[in-house]
């Protein structure tokens, strides 16, 4: 496995584990999985475009 992928993979893994489903994280909202989603895109971006 190359390095983008393991990174892509721990990524979505981040992704899913940040959906406030928690009582105590319900006041959050979705930034966390918004901040990670962004990240997501852009290595995705980047893993498409050859430069990961």
């Amino acid at each position: 496995m190359s390095l983008g992928t393991i990174l892509l993979i721990v990524l979505i893994l981040i992704l899913i584990g940040v959906i406030p489903v928690w009582p105590h994280a319900r006041s959050w909202g979705y930034a966390p999985s918004g901040i990670v989603g962004v990240i997501l895109v852009i290595v995705i971006i980047l893993f498409l475009l050859g430069r990961l």
